[in-house]
């Protein structure tokens, strides 16, 4: 696994993981089923949560989850904020590719942040299960984290020219 770890900076996700967990409103009782069997390890971890994905998971599972704002009222942004500075390690974010969104760029750019910042994100129940059965889920993991300083001084670099 070592040889990986040449290509980029390192930041490495500790043992007890920091769970981000969003579901749209007709995916939210199949994120609270997946989240119910999935319980015991869950409770090793801290949980994050969207609004009303929140109250439910802390209601039906037991376990302290810090709810942010709903999706639609900025939660989604809050949890791509948390993501990009590194506050969240794995997203499962269960959304509905059936029903449009009044907040899509939202969900977009939650998605499209979790790339860039190279966590790991389930956008369903197979890819949950297959996440949260990982033996790195309960070690810690040297993630990759993509140099971005030349993206972030690219106007600075052309004013000298």
């Amino acid at each position: 696994m070592l040889k990986h770890l040449e290509s980029g900076n390192v930041s490495v996700l500790p043992e007890r993981k920091r769970i981000g967990l969003v579901a749209h409103d007709n995916k939210k009782q199949d994120l609270v089923e997946w989240a119910r069997f999935n319980r015991e390890t869950l409770a090793q971890h801290d949980l994050y949560a969207t609004g009303t994905t929140g109250a439910l998971l802390s209601r039906e599972l037991g376990l302290p989850v810090t709810r942010l704002k709903s999706g639609p009222l900025g939660g989604d942004q809050q949890m791509g904020a948390m993501i990009a500075d590194g506050l969240i390690d794995i997203l499962v974010f269960f959304w509905d590719p059936l029903e449009p969104l009044p907040h899509d760029p939202d969900v977009k750019a939650l998605l499209r942040i979790s790339v860039v910042w190279n966590i790991p994100v389930a956008c369903n129940r197979a890819t949950a299960d297959f996440l949260i059965s990982s033996p790195l889920l309960s070690e810690a993991y040297p993630r990759i984290v993509p140099d971005y300083s030349s993206h972030e001084t690219r106007f600075l670099h052309a004013e000298k020219g």
